[in-house]
């Protein structure tokens, strides 16, 4: 049994011959140990996509997830010069429109304007119909009227996407072919309006106009759903729709409910229905103990995180009651206080752990909680197949 058929079993709550091992990785681990420079993996998607398969291999993990989109092929003529900082271990790139990108060699690079500044419009200028999809992570960060990269006009919402934004998934393809179980990642309604407003300034608006704030994620459902379906055409085995802070930690049951739900449940039914019941499921980081069945009620087939304490709210063997047979488990192995501070004593009790509480009756997924940190000792990343195949076998 190959990793692809090990994932589509376990998604599908079977029983695989063993326990399939998929972690996200954070931007600065693939940066750490890629095999290529920052520079690489983050401005081009041929570097991206490298450093995926290698990590993959190198880990022997199932699936790969791609979580930023596909780079423009042309960017290095908006390149005006880069500078090494070596005290500070990390590179800028000086943009030609005066604005540059900050490169942490071990962590997320950030877009400045000139001045140092980000720019975020007001919820008061953003209007609702010009929205359709905003993605986070393009090379010149979020605009308002929202534009690809360097470009410097919004594209039209029929032709909305630019093909180069499928080039890591086709690329990754092209190198795992149907071995590994490639998923991408997608925003949810809810997260793109807390990236274009900035997150107090998109709270404030859900308690003083929630009207508009409901507009806007209408507007950006359609989007969504579009972008989904680009992706599964391009040969996504799976959605991950990340819904990152959708926890208690920043909104109450009652909101998740009213600014979530309705949008995640639409963008899961329209695409399932057009695109031959891709799988889907939920990246929600924190405290996510008091909302799991709400979140089943989105129609997702899977749970990513499931955070536990001190990171979050779920306890392993409460959630299993929850959601075994409902749906998928992926997670709840602590990146921080296990992978990074702990032993590999520490490591292998947590995972004999979960394998004997979530693995049994199947639709079980090894992984960690949220992105491995980009400190974590990759030897402790090789022990977790190892300890699958000696603890996690059906």
């Amino acid at each position: 049994m190959n990793s692809k058929e090990r994932m589509q079993i376990a998604m599908n709550l079977g029983t695989p011959d063993r326990v399939p091992v998929m972690c996200q990785l954070s931007i600065g681990h693939y940066f750490l140990n890629g095999g290529l420079s920052p520079l690489d993996i983050w401005f081009t998607s041929e570097g991206f996509a490298k450093a995926l398969v290698n990590l993959q291999q190198r880990y022997k993990f199932d699936g790969i997830l791609i979580n930023i989109p596909g780079r423009p092929p042309e960017y290095k003529q908006y390149v005006d010069h880069v500078e090494e900082n070596k005290d500070l271990n990390e590179t800028k790139v000086f943009w030609k429109n005066g604005n540059y990108t900050t490169v942490p060699h071990n962590d997320n690079p950030h877009y400045f304007m000139a001045d140092g500044s980000r720019h975020f419009p007001t919820f008061e200028e953003v209007d609702p119909e010009t929205l359709f999809y905003v993605e986070p992570f393009t090379l010149s960060d979020i605009t308002y009227p929202f534009t690809w990269d360097f470009d410097t006009e919004p594209r039209p919402f029929d032709d909305f996407f630019p093909p180069y934004r499928a080039d890591i998934l086709k690329n990754v393809k092209a190198q795992v072919g149907d071995e590994v179980s490639v998923h991408t990642e997608i925003f949810s309604p809810f997260s793109q309006i807390l990236e274009l407003l900035n997150y107090e300034n998109a709270l404030m608006g859900m308690l003083t106009d929630p009207d508009k704030i409901h507009r806007c994620l209408e507007r950006l459902t359609l989007g969504t759903i579009e972008l989904a379906c680009l992706d599964v055409k391009e040969g996504a085995d799976a959605i991950l729709i990340s819904s990152a802070f959708a926890g208690a930690g920043f909104i109450s049951r009652d909101m998740y409910k009213d600014f979530v739900l309705p949008y995640e449940k639409k963008v899961i039914a329209e695409t399932k229905r057009r695109c031959n019941n891709i799988p889907f499921y939920t990246h929600t980081c924190g405290a996510i103990g008091d909302r799991l069945d709400l979140m089943m009620e989105s129609g997702l087939n899977g749970i990513d995180t499931l955070d536990p304490p001190p990171l979050g709210t779920i306890e392993l063997d409460d959630a299993v009651k929850q959601l075994k047979g409902n749906v998928f488990i992926k997670g709840n192995l602590d990146s921080v206080n296990t992978l990074l501070n702990g032993s590999k004593e520490d490591v292998e009790e947590a995972v004999k752990y979960r394998l004997k509480t979530a693995a049994p009756g199947g639709g079980y997924i090894l992984s960690t909680a949220c992105s491995v940190a980009p400190g974590v000792n990759p030897e402790y990343l090789e022990m977790l197949v190892k300890l699958v195949q000696e603890h996690g076998r059906y």
